[in-house]
């Protein structure tokens, strides 16, 4: 098993023109989506809640966290980011890979969209 890295575009909710690129490390482990932090403030994205992360060793951290729209391979939602320091790496984590409806191909090691999962709906 390979590392999958990805590269997203991330943006501004309100003014969506305001954006950037990132290569990030695909981790479907971890639940949240870490980017640099001094590149989301640079598109005017700031943090509206702050959070506590565990990390591998067992410490906590907390770090800001705030809300972008995501766009990779054709594909685009709005998902919680959490904005990194400069030591964090750039994680795209299960919840946003989840909202966009892409997975992970273990043998490619790319993503593709998938057909989600609605347990509560009905057929038409």
């Amino acid at each position: 098993m390979g590392i999958t890295m990805a590269t997203a575009r991330l943006s501004n909710l309100q003014d969506p023109a305001r954006l950037f690129e990132q290569e990030f490390v695909v981790d479907t482990g971890a639940v949240s989506s870490f980017a640099p932090a001094d590149k989301l403030a640079a598109i005017g994205v700031t943090a509206t809640r702050t959070k506590k992360f565990r990390l591998a060793d067992g410490s906590i951290v907390r770090r800001g966290v705030g809300d972008v729209f995501f766009e990779i391979a054709g594909e685009r939602a709005s998902a919680a980011v959490v904005f990194g320091e400069s030591a964090d790496e750039a994680l795209l984590g299960a919840v946003t890979l989840e909202s966009l409806g892409l997975a992970v191909d273990p043998v490619s090691r790319r993503l593709f969209p998938v057909v989600l999962l609605a347990v509560g709906a009905r057929p038409a």
